[in-house]
């Protein structure tokens, strides 16, 4: 097995030496050696991708569908998305040139960050959120502002924003807001939103909106885009990995005015040529054709949520209302303080139930923890069951 040349070692990319591996995975390995180990860490559906998604994939293949693919993406399936945008927020993308197909909303983000920001460059993230946008942005050179919105209910105001963007977050390019959030389940209101837009023309400054989870929204709420209040600053990035069981898939999208997404489909060329065919064709068959595929799965989310819910409040936990997404963002027991990575190894440990401390996903989420419902229902009765027995025994 070859070892680095010794000379070596201290040539690499500065900007990496700034980042730290996951600390969510990080956490999950930590844990999953543990025999019998329930883990609710990562947000992974149960689920199993729909029988007609797969079949319209192994058709591509069958077809001989094996070669490069248009770069921005496949023509049916940028209809595709342009149509199901259209749908389910009232804008429409034009598909030949508003919308990129990536390699997951991940590839979407990495896509979008490195079109935008430039070494020095600030950009605001709300907190608490997915660690990997932390890593993704300082990865170009530019600093996440993080705001910590634990206050307000984990939802950011437009008071709070107009606050740091006259303060340390003065001079900032852009803005990225989760909506539904990961990790606190929380669903921005259609007012709200249309404030935010309002900041956010004032202030001359692109928004990015992960709506990944944006099929998965529970009892009165609504899920809204901001590209329907500012379509001509907004950057819209999404997926079929949740709402349809493709995690494995890799299937993102992105969908902004034309005059940006130039750039944004360069970056993609340039970093992935092109996504695979014959998950571009699922995709396809997807959209057009399972439309009733998210209402299945959010019916079945739903129900986990409720179960959930009423059992860790029934045993003291505190948190702010769920709406979407598939994750409880719960405030530990007192007798930990805000000591959430302990309270997480020792629930591991002694009741064998994996969940992901709240202070990985940024400022905010001290003295919380993240809890995922996408496991199956059995899994979670007898979760709840070990935190139960765990709880009474402090």
């Amino acid at each position: 097995m070859p070892n680095l040349s010794s000379d070596l070692k201290s040539i690499i990319n500065t900007n990496l030496s700034n980042l730290s591996a996951s600390k969510i995975r990080a956490f999950d390995q930590k844990v999953s050696g543990i025999p019998g180990i329930i883990k609710l860490t990562i947000g992974e559906p149960d689920l199993a991708t729909p029988d007609h998604i797969k079949k319209a994939a192994i058709r591509d293949i069958n077809d001989d569908d094996s070669h490069y693919a248009p770069q921005a993406g496949k023509p049916q399936l940028l209809k595709a998305i342009s149509c199901y945008l259209d749908r389910s927020i009232g804008v429409h993308y034009d598909p030949k040139d508003e919308i990129c197909v990536t390699v997951g909303a991940t590839g979407a983000l990495n896509d979008v960050f490195m079109t935008l920001l430039n070494p020095g460059d600030k950009i605001i993230v709300p907190t608490p959120v997915w660690a990997l946008y932390f890593q993704l942005i300082k990865m170009t050179g530019a600093t996440p502002i993080q705001l910590d919105t634990k206050k307000d209910d984990f939802i950011l105001t437009p008071e709070h924003l107009r606050h740091v963007l006259n303060g340390r977050g003065k001079g900032a390019k852009a803005i990225i807001l989760t909506d539904p959030s990961n990790p606190t389940g929380r669903v921005y209101a259609k007012e709200t939103l249309q404030q935010l837009a309002e900041v956010i023309k004032e202030y001359k400054i692109y928004s990015i909106t992960d709506e990944i989870y944006a099929e998965l929204v529970y009892g009165n709420a609504e899920h809204h885009s901001l590209s329907e209040y500012i379509p001509d600053r907004n950057i819209l990035i999404s997926g079929l990995s949740k709402a349809y069981a493709m995690t494995g898939w890799r299937l993102g999208y992105i969908a902004a005015p034309k005059q940006i997404m130039q750039s944004i489909q360069k970056v993609n060329a340039f970093l992935v040529t092109s996504v695979t065919d014959n998950v571009q064709m699922a995709a396809v068959e997807a959209l057009n054709n399972g439309q009733s595929d998210p209402a299945e799965a959010r019916a079945i989310y739903e129900k986990r949520l409720q179960f959930m819910q009423i059992g860790l409040e029934k045993l003291g936990f505190e948190m702010a209302t769920p709406q979407g997404a598939f994750y409880i963002f719960a405030k530990i027991p007192e007798k930990y303080g805000i000591d959430d990575e302990q309270f997480a190894f020792e629930l591991a440990q002694k009741a064998k139930v994996g969940v992901t401390p709240g202070r990985y996903f940024g400022k905010g989420g001290e003295g919380y923890v993240r809890l995922s419902y996408a496991s199956s229902t059995e899994q979670l009765y007898e979760s709840l069951k070990r935190i139960t027995d765990f709880v009474n025994d402090l």
